[in-house]
């Protein structure tokens, strides 16, 4: 009976990632549910002749997906994994050189994200026989250098397989670290384009189902114990929940927690929708772009219980946020590097649902005071307040940013996804979006990067319904991030993923203008306008000639376009029920007022303004400067 089975290395790779399961309790699914390849010569003999020859032979074994562009790939995996709480992602595979570094800021997204993607870029010849090739390297004071050791710095996992013997260790490292809740981020095998069609007699047993249970550990008994302690001490505690809730499926946890106690929530970008926006303790986002009543209970705040959270400068806003000098910091963490930021000395290293559960039976019987809870519902209420006071319709032509959130909001359903990732977005998102489900908001807000949205909308919407879910994704970009990379629209329409993409027309860069204008530099470089040759600059009045909706239009997308006019927010919301009516994807255009701003939640980003300049404007930005950075503090425990 035969105990291998011959293959090239390409072959058995994509064999191997195909029974590869992840195990969570109860949930089993596919760790790797299938691959993008944009092929070149540098896989188009590799991995792509092994796509080919699994979709012949058994179409069902690693399902390709074609993409646009590298980038993106790695976008929509990072999307697919968010959707399912990390426990599955796709693989993308790309050629020798440029192809492969077009992954490159993709890869240090995932990381820092924490979301797993799996990225295989082709290498040049691990003979070297034929040096150099077309688009590989030369470093005379080392030829081994290539485009893929650019992925070292931004993986989680790195290795390169130079052999055909070293594929089942790397193949096997790689998906340790995929699965690994503390570790997950981009996973990085790079294949040498001759290794890739190599032939190797594999062991069977390489090639059978493999599980992957994800750890869950439960907290230490005496670090639980001083957390307690720590709670029950407090006066004013407050909870930051972050995207570990959701990716520990804690939610119930954590409103089971907070009932019982009554302690307030603040939300970190990647927390929202761990808890209803409506709940009586959540008082919204935190930090830089939070709510009025989070920023101000988390100034106040004597016991910080950070759950599942990595704690950004946005999250901190900028170590502003929280002023009482008394404060101490309760991290619930299953990752020691974060479990003891800001000088904890209360660090429980633990699943944050576990964490939870102990928490809830250790702090039986107790709850915040009436004055306090008091005080938690007053500040809820007027921050709400402001929230629809925010939504009204204005009737102008251009309407702000708030306004149309608040439109494309009430015509969504509770279930569906809103998808953002930089700009302006984020922050008003943070402040206004109502999230009314767990899996409702998605801001990738640890790297931020302009055109993530359409990529990563995308890969959300394949999760979905991959898992059974037809809920809408609504992807909210502006028009300076939709520039930076809009293609993928093309992979929605050939195969027919459904998503509502609502694009806010600035004529330029809304939130780089805005903090230009606080740091001193007047918006400059921000607008998109004609270069003015006189002045050297683009800061005229000719708005640039482009036409959006007719470049989605191309794409084969169905598009509504709102003309400026006093019923432009009636539109919009009929376009929303309309788009939502449809099967195929929809581009809604509208123009906005980017001056027109969300209320203020009292938070601060540290962008540090220049100390010397002939600039008025940079001189009065350098005061403003000076007295916010004075709140600062160091945060050592």
């Amino acid at each position: 009976m035969a105990t291998t089975k011959t293959m090239t290395v390409s072959q058995a790779l994509v064999e191997f990632l195909a029974h590869q399961w992840t195990v969570d309790g109860e949930t089993r699914e596919r760790t790797i549910a299938g691959m993008f390849g944009i092929f070149g010569h540098g896989n188009v003999a590799g991995i792509g002749q092994a796509l080919k020859q699994a979709n012949v032979e058994n179409p069902d074994l690693m399902p390709y997906y074609q993409a646009r562009n590298e980038q993106a790939m790695v976008h929509q995996s990072v999307g697919y994994a968010r959707m399912h709480r990390r426990r599955a992602t796709l693989a993308s595979a790309a050629s020798v050189g440029p192809g492969a570094a077009n992954m490159l800021t993709a890869a240090a997204l995932a990381t820092s994200n924490r979301l797993p993607a799996l990225l295989l870029p082709s290498d040049t010849f691990a003979t070297r026989v034929a040096d150099p090739v077309l688009q590989q390297l030369e470093h005379p004071h080392d030829p081994g250098i290539q485009v893929t050791d650019a992925f070292r710095p931004l993986s989680v996992f790195f290795d390169r397989v130079q052999r055909p013997e070293q594929l089942y260790s790397i193949a096997l490292g790689a998906m340790r670290a995929l699965t690994d809740p503390v570790q997950t981020g981009a996973v990085t095998i790079a294949l040498p384009e001759d290794v890739q069609a190599e032939r190797i007699d594999v062991p069977l047993e390489f090639l059978q189902d493999r599980e992957w249970h994800v750890r869950r550990p439960v907290p230490e008994r005496t670090a639980l114990a001083r957390a307690v302690a720590a709670i029950r001490g407090a006066k004013r505690p407050f909870i930051v929940a972050g995207g570990g809730v959701l990716y520990s499926g804690a939610e119930e946890q954590l409103r089971a927690l907070v009932e019982a106690t009554g302690i307030p929530v603040g939300t970190s970008q990647a927390g929202g929708g761990v808890l209803a926006w409506d709940h009586p303790q959540n008082l919204g986002g935190v930090g830089a772009t939070g709510t009025l009543a989070a920023n101000r209970l988390a100034a106040e705040a004597d016991v910080v219980i950070g759950v599942g959270t990595r704690y950004s400068d946005f999250t901190t806003a900028s170590r502003t946020a929280f002023q009482n000098p008394d404060v101490v910091f309760v991290n619930i963490n299953v990752a020691p590097f974060d479990a003891y930021k800001h000088g904890s000395q209360l660090p429980v290293i633990a699943d944050a649902r576990e964490a939870l559960v102990e928490l809830l039976v250790a702090l039986k019987g107790w709850t915040v005071d009436s004055a306090y809870a008091e005080h938690v519902a007053a500040e809820k209420a007027a921050w709400d307040a402001s929230v629809d006071a925010a939504f009204q319709r204005s009737g102008l032509d251009r309407p702000g940013q708030p306004e149309i959130i608040g439109a494309v909001q009430a015509a969504s359903a509770p279930e569906d996804v809103v998808v953002q990732a930089a700009g302006s977005l984020p922050g008003d998102l943070h402040k206004l979006w109502r999230v009314r489900d767990p899996l409702g908001y998605h801001v990738e807000y640890a790297f931020s990067c302009m055109g993530y949205e359409i990529a990563g909308g995308i890969g959300a919407k394949r999760g979905l319904t991959a898992a059974g879910d037809d809920r809408d994704v609504i992807i909210m970009v502006g028009d300076g991030s939709y520039l930076m990379l809009n293609s993928e629209l093309v992979t929605a329409v050939a195969e027919n993923i459904k998503v509502i993409v609502v694009l806010i027309q600035n004529h330029g860069f809304a939130s780089i203008g805005h903090l230009s204008e606080t740091v001193g530099s007047e918006r400059f470089g921000t607008w998109y306008r004609e270069y003015d040759p006189q002045a050297r600059n683009f800061q005229g009045d000719r708005i640039l000639p482009v036409d959006l909706a007719a470049n989605a239009r191309s794409y084969g997308l169905d598009v509504i376009e709102i003309d400026p006019s006093p019923s432009a927010i009636d539109e919009l919301s009929a376009a929303i029920a309309t788009a939502k009516a449809k099967t195929t994807s929809t581009f809604i255009h509208i123009n906005s007022d980017p001056l027109i701003y969300a209320p203020d939640g009292a938070g601060w980003w540290d962008v540090p303004v220049p100390e010397v300049s002939t600039l008025e404007s940079t001189q009065r930005a350098r005061t403003d400067y000076l007295e916010q950075q004075a709140h600062q503090r160091p945060l050592l425990g």
